[in-house]
């Protein structure tokens, strides 16, 4: 009699959240540095460039690639000369399931950067060292921030659309 009142495990039973790495690697890298040896007879006042973007795709069911690109350019402040340009693209290869649309959207462009960063950080920070210019140690990212602000246009955008469709009845 005890049996009949347990119910069984449905299928409409909330999924367990899932996200695993496969596997992270260098998709792309570059470094430039055009104007040596001259950059270094000049007084080291760098001016810093730096623009960060993510990517992802869907591989397979529940499998996704998340690039983190990277672009960091220098040049020296009195002359205006491109010290060094770095650009890297780091990826990686995750199994992501049981998130709704929001809570999948949130992993992808927050918490995948957020784990391929220190991967990005060394392999800047290892170019420009092998360059021999001084040392270049990338400040943290606060990517659910970013998160944060990307949806606070897309909803200020959504707001703006309404009222000018708004206006022209």
């Amino acid at each position: 009699m005890a049996e009949e009142n347990q119910t069984p495990a449905t299928a409409t039973e909330e999924q367990q959240a899932v996200l695993q790495i496969q596997r992270i690697y260098v998709k792309d890298i570059s470094f430039e540095a055009p104007n040596l040896p001259h950059v270094f007879q000049q007084e080291w006042k760098p001016k810093l460039n730096f623009d960060l973007s993510t990517e992802a795709k869907q591989l397979g069911e529940d499998l996704y690639e998340v690039v983190l690109n990277i672009s960091v350019e220098t040049t020296l402040e009195d002359s205006g000369d491109l010290a060094f340009l770095c650009e890297v693209k780091q990826a990686g290869v995750f199994t992501i399931s049981g998130l709704e649309d929001m809570q999948m959207a949130h992993c992808l462009t927050s918490q995948c950067p957020n784990m391929l960063f220190p991967y990005v950080r060394e392999l800047v920070s290892n170019l420009v060292n092998r360059g021999t210019f001084p040392a270049l140690n990338l400040s943290p990212v606060n990517f659910d921030a970013l998160f944060m602000e990307f949806l606070q246009r897309q909803e200020q955008e959504s707001q703006n659309a309404e009222s000018s469709t708004e206006v022209q009845h």
